[in-house]
């Protein structure tokens, strides 16, 4: 690891990290950081980390109010890296890990913590996403829950048996202002899209992109097989309809499996994202971001404690308590062992495709998809119009950052 500054004998980093749980019960974050900080204490006299736990709505706002007052903390645990890696507040990974702890990241992961081919975020949790499917609407309706929809083209007939059958929303369709931009991505994904072109650069419009939501007006909202009014509807809301029985189908990631066990739904899981003519392939990945602030000269205190941190221990330890997947090689493995239900998003994390969150740009992009991409999925909507609108906001949004 690159040598440090640190001038003090004694050194308290300062951290601010998102809540998994719920604030203020026995699933919040804090709990676990609590233990974690004193325990790196014990072990390192002269080190300890004052770590502050916020809402995941606030966290982001907080940092930075902090780094815009010059006042950044030494670590956050936060949702996006890129601007602050953009104005140079970040140290890069090989200034604060040691070498077996860089290269034990999962490759996919890592080159996603990478702004112009150089890394600054360090993946903290991943998901990915797969189909999830209620077995029991699946044989009321006569239709076999081994393996589930396989194809864009199963999911139209399934939810058509679904509906037949007296499924109050065969497919659910979350393209509320939550998450649109990842419910986007899966149907983008699955018929060779994307947000992004071979070269990094905002590819929206494409065809394949305008042929994807022309399939789901034609094929799922057009025919009142999905969620009735998907751009205001989020998903949770989706999933709580699904733990109630009134969804067949919908996206959904490792987290929610727990609840839905709990819930007695006889949950199936496919172990590709279905795609137009057969599986796709990748699935979308979601990643979660840790970085390292300059300002206030800790290198040497923040490397020691992130070496800790991302121990396959600690780093397992946090993503089983969530039902969340490792960003680790060795951690990946180990799940892989103790975990089956967890395999098919571990075998799908190591290709899977994530937000282009290197971009300083995309923070904007997400909120303009947010906003809009919805009405591309309903009737009226045309989506070669919206999705034109969109990359052309993308382009402006990128020649205002400059990238």
């Amino acid at each position: 690891m690159a040598g440090g500054s640190d001038g003090e004998e004694e050194v308290v980093l300062k951290m601010i990290a998102a809540d998994y749980g719920k604030p203020g019960t026995k699933t919040s974050s804090k709990y676990y950081w609590d233990d974690l900080a004193e325990e790196f204490a014990n072990n390192n006299p002269g080190l300890s980390v004052d770590i502050k736990v916020l809402d995941w709505k606030d966290v982001d706002a907080e940092v930075k109010k902090l780094v815009d007052a010059g006042t950044p903390p030494d670590l956050a645990q936060i949702g996006a890296y890129a601007d602050y890696a953009d104005q140079g507040e970040l140290y890069t990974l090989d200034e604060v890990l040691s070498i077996p702890t860089q290269s034990n990241f999962v490759a996919s992961l890592a080159e996603a913590g990478e702004v112009k081919r150089t890394p600054y975020g360090l993946p903290f949790v991943s998901s990915s996403r797969l189909l999830f499917y209620n077995k029991r609407l699946f044989l009321d309706a006569g239709l076999s829950a081994d393996k589930g929809p396989q194809s864009w083209e199963d999911i139209a007939h399934d939810a058509q048996v679904l509906k037949a059958n007296g499924v109050k929303t065969p497919f659910g369709l979350p393209l509320g202002p939550e998450e649109a931009q990842g419910e986007a991505l899966l149907w983008m994904l699955g018929n060779g899209g994307g947000y992004t072109d071979e070269v990094g650069g905002y590819n929206l419009d494409s065809p394949e992109n305008i042929e994807t939501f022309k399939w789901i007006q034609q094929n799922l909202t057009g025919q009142g097989l999905s969620t009735k009014n998907p751009r205001a509807t989020n998903r949770q809301q989706v999933f709580d309809e699904f733990l109630k029985g009134d969804v067949g189908m919908f996206f959904g990631h490792p987290t929610l499996m727990r609840d839905a066990q709990d819930q007695g739904i006889d949950l199936g899981i496919v172990s590709a994202l279905p795609g137009n003519g057969g599986p796709a392939a990748s699935t979308m990945g979601v990643v979660d971001w840790m970085m390292a602030f300059k300002k206030n000269n800790h290198q040497k205190a923040i490397g020691k404690f992130l070496d800790f941190v991302f121990s396959d221990d600690k780093v397992l330890q946090f993503a089983t308590r969530y039902d969340l997947l490792p960003t680790t090689v060795s951690g990946v493995n180990r799940l892989r062992r103790e975990r089956e239900d967890l395999v098919p998003f571990l075998t799908q994390l190591e290709s899977a495709v994530f937000y282009p969150a290197e971009k300083t740009s995309w923070a904007a992009v997400a909120a303009s998809i947010k906003e809009k991409i919805g009405k591309a999925a309903t009737s009226g909507g045309d989506p070669e119009e919206i999705l034109g609108d969109l990359q052309a906001e993308a382009q402006k949004a990128s020649q205002l950052k400059e990238e």
